[in-house]
């Protein structure tokens, strides 16, 4: 069993991360498996956001979610009751006909039980267990909750350290560039951050005016942002303002919610800005959600607005 970590450094982070992780695994026809700590709804919403059809997977049994009562005493268990689950896991999997198995957890809540004593024992035999074994784990500690020493130990006992760059994280907002002349906004915008936005559209545009073959378009992905207030809406649709004819702002995956900000600070009348509303999730129709929920596990994100600056 292939055997890393990741240690991340804001939840934007995380989720971005375990949903890729365990997206990946879907698409490969794996059995996956999510050890929840308490906050799975964060993970559907990301995967909602990213557009994975996980809502047939899990019908289908191929993708599963360990509830977190079951993690939680697991995890404070002892390492050789951790790990005689996991092996039942792998037996499992085979025996259901799945080639492999992909498992994905956040093992913080082991390190605040005992600081981290167990978590340490467990994942310093995992690998002589369950190493011929077929399947992945990714096992994610919060980089900001436990000391760097208890982190360097755990580094040592996985094979691999995943690793996401990013174009900046504040621990409330991430952007990143998933593709040329994309940005993916995550998080919340506020006054802390504004700045970053718009400084990291005028370095996209510069670039793109310096080079013959960039796009003509900047997009930024919105589908994962959750909060946005008025000063912000009204910068993005300033800097599209300032873009000049032969290019254009393109905001995608725009929630209600912030498209009726938008709305509301002109960008109707930016002719250079573009807005591509948010679509339901792939196989929303399939499992009868509203499809302009935004968030079916907890808070209408579609509504992660304000009206003050």
């Amino acid at each position: 069993m292939s055997h890393a970590c990741t240690i991340p450094v804001s939840d934007e982070q995380l989720w971005e991360m375990t949903a890729t992780y365990l997206a990946e695994g879907m698409a490969a026809g794996e059995r996956v498996l999510y050890f929840d700590d308490g906050r799975a709804g964060s993970l559907l919403q990301r995967l909602d956001d990213d557009r994975v059809p996980y809502r047939s997977a899990m019908r289908s049994g191929q993708f599963g979610i360990v509830p977190s009562t079951v993690t939680r005493a697991l995890i404070t268990g002892s390492p050789g009751e951790l790990i005689a689950a996991l092996d039942a896991v792998v037996t499992e999997t085979l025996e259901q006909g799945y080639g492999s198995v992909r498992v994905m957890g956040d093992g913080s809540y082991g390190l605040e039980h005992d600081g981290g004593a167990t978590m340490i024992d467990y994942e310093s035999r995992l690998d002589t267990v369950l190493g011929p074994r077929p399947g992945r784990m990714l096992c994610a500690f919060d980089r900001g909750r436990y000391p760097e020493d208890v982190l360097q130990r755990l580094r040592a006992v996985h094979r691999h350290e995943i690793v996401a760059p990013a174009i900046y994280d504040d621990s409330l907002l991430r952007l990143t560039a998933p593709a040329p002349s994309t940005v993916r906004v995550a998080g919340e915008i506020d006054h802390s951050n504004r700045p970053r936005i718009r400084r990291v559209l005028d370095a996209a545009l510069d670039e793109a005016l310096r080079s013959h073959s960039s796009s003509a378009e900047i997009t930024l992905d919105l589908a994962s942002l959750r909060f946005l207030d008025v000063a912000g809406a009204v910068s993005l649709v300033h800097a599209a303002e300032e873009f000049p004819s032969t290019h254009r702002l393109v905001l995608t995956g725009v929630r209600s919610g912030v498209l009726r900000l938008l709305d509301r600070c002109g960008a109707p009348f930016a002719d250079q800005l573009r807005i591509e509303p948010r679509l339901p999730p792939p196989d929303d129709d399939l499992h009868g959600d509203d499809p302009d929920d935004g968030d079916p596990h907890g808070d209408d994100p579609d509504d992660a607005t304000t009206d003050e600056p």
